[in-house]
């Protein structure tokens, strides 16, 4: 027979989160959304979010923080997410609004329009790190949720493969800067080519390097 003290631990480890509590009380839906980001650190290009609701009845293999996986797995993964998701979203926020708005709140920004976008409305959301964008539904940060949530690690994966392919993108127009090796982020590589060419008009001047190069430049853009 178990005892009282193990009864009483296993009853506080059934509680719910003080997300889960707040979605039930504004009438839980039962669908819940994880969000991630992809595009915080890097000097170019915009930020993106993506949201998930993943079917507990489809369920994906392998979802894992997408910093975790090879390129090759979360190309498929991305497919299997699209392909078997309940709802999923992505979403930006350009280049104009990081420098406008600071990183932090357009990354919040590009959240929320990925909640928006989901064709389901979900009834908790639970959002990788410790800040939150505002919702109109209830919300919980997991500090390292990507790892600890399938439905954030399945958002964090969309995320980045979308944010690789823009890269892409971004090295087709501007070949000279790396954009499909640094995917933006300011490694030696970038940096050099930030003083061999200047800003482009898809770099970020809020950031320090980039205000240095436009600097040096004479505030060319």
């Amino acid at each position: 027979m178990p005892s009282r003290r193990s009864s009483a631990a296993e009853r506080r480890a059934a509680q719910p989160s003080l997300g889960e509590q707040l979605a039930l009380s504004f009438g839980h839906s039962g669908l819940v959304a994880g969000v991630d980001e992809a595009g915080r650190g890097p000097l170019a290009g915009p930020v993106v979010a993506a949201a998930v609701i993943l079917d507990d009845q489809q369920p994906i293999a392998g979802l894992a923080d997408s910093k975790a996986l090879t390129g090759r797995r979360r190309e498929a993964l991305f497919d299997a997410i699209r392909a078997r998701a309940l709802a999923c979203c992505i979403a930006e926020a350009s280049v104009e609004e990081i420098d406008r708005l600071n990183i932090l709140q357009a990354t919040l920004l590009a959240m929320r329009r990925a909640v928006e976008g989901l064709r389901l409305r979900p009834g908790l959301v639970q959002v990788d790190g410790n800040r939150l964008p505002v919702l109109p539904m209830p919300a919980e940060a997991i500090v390292q949720g990507d790892a600890k949530v399938p439905a954030i690690s399945a958002a964090s994966i969309l995320a980045k493969v979308h944010r690789d392919r823009l890269c892409l993108e971004l090295h087709a127009r501007f070949p000279g800067y790396g954009f499909d090796v640094h995917k933006g982020y300011p490694t030696p590589a970038h940096l050099a080519a930030l003083g061999r060419h200047g800003a482009s008009p898809v770099h970020r001047r809020s950031f320090a390097p980039v205000r240095a190069a436009l600097h040096a430049a004479g505030g060319a853009a």
